[in-house]
């Protein structure tokens, strides 16, 4: 082939500059500092390698996190985790704490799901007890959960029985109702339920889009994966987790429905129309925010509680479902030999005491993290911190990981809950069909079920980043630990 006809090779393209004003103060780390804007309280800190804080200079996640930082209150730093893109208000990914009493809250920073989290079940079955069953086994997983926007639970709640949820979470439908077992409330964030919580601030209309909703999943990016443990990177902790090479999980994501989104819109509508009387200006009105102290702020953290005690119940009643669906085709599996890994919230506002001082630490899009030896973990993850979930795509990966004590010291106990979008929702579908990433899916081996194509193509692999290297960063950065690598062989997504 002549020089004329050879193929051009395009030129390297070159590592995207930082802007001017950060520093990259380590390999995992970029730096805002305060002066980079005359309004920010604080700086701002991106956990993200070369690649990763590339793609975020595209869009507003930057700006956003930056907008953060004026909130009235906030305190030492704010944080970007590997997944962060643009949100609401908050970037998702984003993490900020307030000093109490009188530091905001901000419903931005919490987003319109409320305590959307995730909860891993490991099941006493491998991939050889499950064989030709897979397909039949994701099926009636998919009869069992209700899924897509507006369906509805197979539980339609009394007032009684759903105020009993918003006060007491996962604790109310394992106690009294008999969903589940002590242990799964040993096994998740808070024991499934904070408190407190108040039903009264939560409106009539969140009441009634809640009522029908307890153990439905949902649309959008909410699944349930059925998975093996693919590979072991921490033995000791994974022991610690109850995992081993070859086992099934399944993996539940989902959150508060459309209880938590009626909470969110209205109470950022109540903020906007009181930032004025509290004096608060703001560089974007969807940080709306007030005084944790005032009303206001306590009215939106009782109403916020109420709706993460939904999304707990909504996630134990599916444990119930799976694990009653196990039972039924794996000859008699009790209950029991289906256990609870760990529930992890992300989207929440939690009080918690970092370096001697009590916060109102916001997680958007982030999960908690902490390390061995802190008192907010089952006892069982004393010597190797929290369970930490990382998923991936469908037809990629999730990792489990471990919390560490360096990341209690360097993002307030926080690591990041996901990929992380690299496509929004339309650019996906404008990208690929759902037809063809079930067609990709089904070639990996990958069961599929979802009742709207667009759902699948909206969630598409293409559309997320690397969650290998999503993990990678958040270990070379300290927030947590590789512990146990799980691939999909079948997936429910909501519609």
């Amino acid at each position: 082939m002549s020089d004329a006809t050879r193929p051009a090779v395009p030129p390297p393209v070159p590592a995207p500059a930082i802007p001017p004003a950060f520093v990259r103060s380590s390999a995992t780390a970029v730096d805002i500092p305060r002066t980079y804007r005359a309004d920010m309280r604080v700086p701002a800190r991106i956990f993200a390698d070369e690649e990763l804080f590339a793609g975020m200079l595209d869009g507003d996640a930057i700006a956003q996190l930056v907008n953060v930082t004026t909130l009235p209150g906030v305190v030492d730093c704010v944080y970007g985790m590997p997944d962060m893109h643009e949100g609401y208000g908050f970037p998702v990914g984003g993490v900020a704490a307030t000093l109490l009493p009188d530091g905001v809250v901000s419903p931005g920073g919490v987003g319109f799901d409320i305590n959307c989290g995730v909860r891993l079940l490991a099941l006493p079955l491998t991939d050889r007890d499950i064989g030709e069953l897979r397909e039949r086994l994701v099926h009636e997983i998919s009869r069992s959960i209700p899924s897509g926007t507006g369906h509805g639970g197979r539980w339609q709640m009394t007032h009684a029985e759903l105020e009993g949820v918003l006060v007491h979470g996962a604790q109310y439908v394992v106690r009294q109702r008999g969903f589940g077992l002590e242990d799964d409330l040993e096994h998740a964030e808070s024991n499934g339920c904070l408190a407190d919580a108040d039903p009264g601030k939560v409106s009539v209309r969140a009441h009634e889009r809640g009522r029908g909703q307890l153990g439905s999943m949902g649309s959008g990016n909410h699944f349930v994966e059925l998975q093996l443990v693919a590979e072991v990177v921490d033995p000791t902790a994974a022991r610690a987790m109850g995992l081993a090479l070859g086992q099934a999980t399944v993996l539940i994501h989902t959150g508060s429905r459309g209880l938590g989104h009626q909470v969110c819109t209205d109470y950022v509508r109540l903020m906007d129309a009181r930032l004025a009387h509290f004096g608060i200006t703001l560089p974007d009105r969807q940080l709306s925010c007030a005084p944790a102290s005032s009303p206001e702020g306590m009215a939106y953290r009782g109403a916020m509680s109420a709706a993460a005690n939904f999304a707990w119940a909504n996630r134990q009643m599916i444990t119930h479902y799976v694990r009653d669906v196990v039972r039924r085709m794996f000859g008699g599996v009790q209950p029991e030999a289906v256990r609870v890994v760990y529930d992890v919230a992300h989207n929440i506002a939690k009080v918690e005491r970092h370096g001697g001082r009590m916060l109102c630490v916001h997680r958007k899009g982030a999960t908690r993290s902490f390390g061995p030896g802190n008192p907010e973990i089952p006892e069982d993850y004393q010597r190797v911190g929290q369970p930490v979930f990382i998923p991936g795509s469908m037809g990629t990966a999730t990792w489990v990981m471990a919390g560490t004590r360096e990341a209690e010291e360097r993002s307030l106990g926080s690591a990041c809950h996901g990929a992380g979008r690299r496509l929004s929702r339309s650019g996906a579908k404008q990208a690929v069909s759902g037809a063809a990433v079930r067609a990709q899916l089904e070639a990996l081996g990958i069961a599929v079920r979802c009742p709207a194509p667009a759902g699948l193509a909206e969630e598409a692999p293409i559309a997320y980043k690397d969650v290998d290297q999503v993990a990678q960063v958040v270990e070379r950065a300290g927030l947590a630990r590789r512990v146990a690598r799980l691939r999909p062989i079948g997936v429910v997504k909501g519609g």
